[in-house]
């Protein structure tokens, strides 16, 4: 798979291989984020393989991922909930498209990032990918929100700053 590396300004500049784009050296590159709600309107968070490269085992939003060059987002939002959970969503939106963040992993890999951020809806039953999901679980949106302040550490940073930012979980705020 390939990941669409990205000038300063956003622009595509070219492709390279994923496994030799996570480094402690990280360049610029295109991936999303998506927040998935049931009919509950209760939000799925997700827990990182123990085998992911960045992050292993923290909890996180539903799934993220890179789109791939010619790829859409819907797209590749749909290949990815199909690929890590094993489901299907409808109803996307975006949610945050000028998102950007850069993280260091405590290992030194650093994740560098334009992830426009999408909410969907579930449209079937979930059967996690193990390579992709050790665990997952239904919440309340603010008591997520609750649990993202309170214990930051505890959960991706993209998901921390994505929530700070998110009407998802506004409910929170207070």
């Amino acid at each position: 798979m390939d990941v669409i590396l990205l000038s300063e300004d956003g622009q595509p500049i070219g492709v390279r291989p994923k496994e030799l784009v996570h480094t402690t050296d990280t360049v610029l590159h295109q991936a999303f984020s998506c927040h998935v709600r049931n009919a509950a309107d209760q939000v799925l968070v997700t827990r990182r393989a123990l085998s992911k490269v960045t992050w292993p085992g923290v909890w996180t939003n539903s799934f993220c991922g890179h789109p791939q060059p010619g790829e859409s987002f819907e797209e590749a939002i749909a290949r990815h909930a199909a690929h890590e959970l094993g489901f299907k969503v409808s109803g996307i939106e975006s949610a945050l498209p000028d998102f950007r963040y850069r993280a260091v992993d405590a290992s030194g890999i650093v994740e560098n990032e334009i992830c426009p951020v999408f909410t969907a809806v579930i449209d079937s039953e979930i059967t996690a990918n193990p390579d992709e999901v050790m665990d997952y679980c239904w919440v309340d949106p603010a008591q997520l929100g609750a649990a993202l302040r309170a214990t930051p550490w505890a959960f991706s940073p993209w998901l921390v700053m994505q929530a700070e930012e998110l009407s998802l979980y506004q409910a929170a705020q207070g």
